[in-house]
């Protein structure tokens, strides 16, 4: 959606006043704010970490962070494709709500992109006196009027639109694009330890986006890959996939993976030399998951067959494709090696940031997500597990999907013409293999669930509502 580049002014007045009863009461404490590092990898599934039960993959670093600090069992998105995925972390709203609904294509860059006049959580730190960064990915519009410095980052480093090469990129530097030569991670994380020697004296906000692990994920340097050669790698078990092909694509994926770890190990070292550990969180997360031969399937949402004798899309919402890993470490808060199991997504980024910040909401602003920092304390709230989902996939094929997912139960409604519902028993069987919907058993388990999905459907006033009456 094209929009002006000003803000509202209903969310000028409340950035305004949060200025000035929040940031100007606390200015002598603000230095005691907790710096914020967001480590967002690209198509990291939950399973492409170590610490999260892979044995085949190698990742140090990102294990350690889980060691001190805490791990999330049930960390998902609401969309499992890139652009609406981010759209929820940076803002907290769904993707209809704002208008990004897939992935923006090169098709679309010229008029879509992220509304400037929706108030993001960075726009609220800045107001707070937060100096932030994004470095890396930011495909969430590549015009001018989208671009991050419209939405409270003052420093940007990477690419707007979705793709790059994982070596050899092209990025923009200080204003201008511009071929830069070596492997993408290490590029993105040596301007991430500049920003951090310029910053390291005054609050600060560093969002760091890598691109990888998405395809291709090749090639990445020797050291990296080298952790996975000769190596046996396991392959998911799903009758008739292409098992040489799935193996290949694994281990190239894992060494992409490692890339990134290596990488993180190099951010948290310098962390480390700046004596800015204790008084830094890091977030480690993905922007959706991803699948290699799971479900018969590769990439995300909008997987493909990856058969001996079946091809073409297979649009989805498997917890394979919504599952992200979630690992943060707030030293003096958080209990190191704890671990998580309430269900929390990318909604839920914006409140609890900046409950770490220290700073408020802003008021009028309309947030999805829930604070989880009590979880990360270790204190004992009520916790509504129930996940709500949407995709409507454009690219490829039409798809039309809105889910509601509990502990026990998720149930994928179809809208588009040829889709068949879905429903799946988790508690039974949490790799989706048995769809039951037309089980006569389920049928008012299954009614409860839609009676629930059509009402959070209009409590976000869902397009989709008012085209299928």
């Amino acid at each position: 959606m094209r929009a002006g580049s000003a803000k509202t002014v209903r969310g000028l007045a409340c950035l305004g006043a949060l200025a000035c009863g929040v940031v100007c009461a606390a200015a002598a404490g603000a230095a005691e704010r907790p710096n914020i590092v967001l480590l967002y990898t690209d198509d990291q599934a939950r399973w492409g970490v170590g610490a999260y039960g892979n044995p085949d993959i190698h990742t140090p670093n990102m294990d350690r962070l889980a060691r001190q600090g805490a791990r999330f069992a049930n960390a998902f998105v609401v969309t499992p494709v890139c652009s609406p995925s981010r759209v929820s972390l940076i803002a907290s709203r769904y993707g209809t709500e704002v208008g990004i609904t897939d992935w923006i294509n090169p098709r679309s860059e010229a008029t879509l992109g992220l509304d400037p006049a929706i108030v993001t959580w960075p726009e609220v730190l800045a107001e707070a006196g937060y100096t932030n960064a994004i470095i890396g990915k930011w495909h969430l519009g590549t015009q001018p009027e989208f671009h991050p410095r419209h939405v409270g980052f003052s420093h940007f480093f990477g690419f707007l639109s979705g793709g790059n090469r994982p070596v050899d990129p092209r990025l923009e530097v200080e204003g201008t694009v511009k071929q830069l030569s070596g492997p993408l991670p290490d590029l993105l994380v040596d301007d991430a330890i500049g920003f951090l020697n310029r910053h390291r004296d005054r609050p600060f906000m560093l969002s760091v986006q890598f691109r990888a692990p998405h395809a291709p994920y090749a090639p990445v340097p020797e050291e990296d890959s080298a952790h996975y050669k000769g190596k046996k790698i396991r392959i998911p078990d799903y009758p008739g996939i292409k098992r040489v092909r799935v193996e290949q694509l694994l281990r190239e994926y894992y060494g992409s993976i490692s890339s990134v770890d290596r990488n993180v190990g190099r951010l948290l070292r310098r962390l480390n030399e700046l004596s800015l550990t204790a008084k830094t969180v890091v977030i480690f997360t993905s922007d959706h998951g991803y699948n290699i031969g799971h479900h018969g399937i590769r990439h995300k949402g909008n997987g493909t067959w990856i058969l001996e004798e079946r091809s073409g899309r297979r649009p989805n919402m498997f917890d394979t494709s919504l599952a992200t890993p979630l690992i943060i470490r707030w030293p003096g808060v958080v209990e190191p090696g704890r671990v998580i199991t309430e269900t929390v997504s990318h909604l839920d980024f914006y409140p609890s940031i900046l409950a770490m910040a220290g700073v408020e909401q802003p008021a009028g602003v309309t947030v999805r997500g829930r604070d989880f920092t009590p979880l990360l304390r270790g204190e004992s709230v009520a916790w509504d597990n129930t996940l709500f989902g949407q995709y409507d996939m454009h690219h490829g094929k039409v798809a039309r999907m809105r889910m509601i997912r509990t502990p026990e139960w998720k149930l994928i409604r179809h809208y588009e013409a040829d889709g068949q519902d879905e429903f799946y028993h988790l508690a039974e069987d949490p790799d989706e293999r048995v769809n039951r919907i037309a089980d006569p058993g389920r049928k008012s388990r299954i009614a409860a669930l839609s009676q629930r999905l059509r009402a959070w459907q209009v409590s976000i006033d869902d397009p989709l509502l008012r085209e299928v009456r």
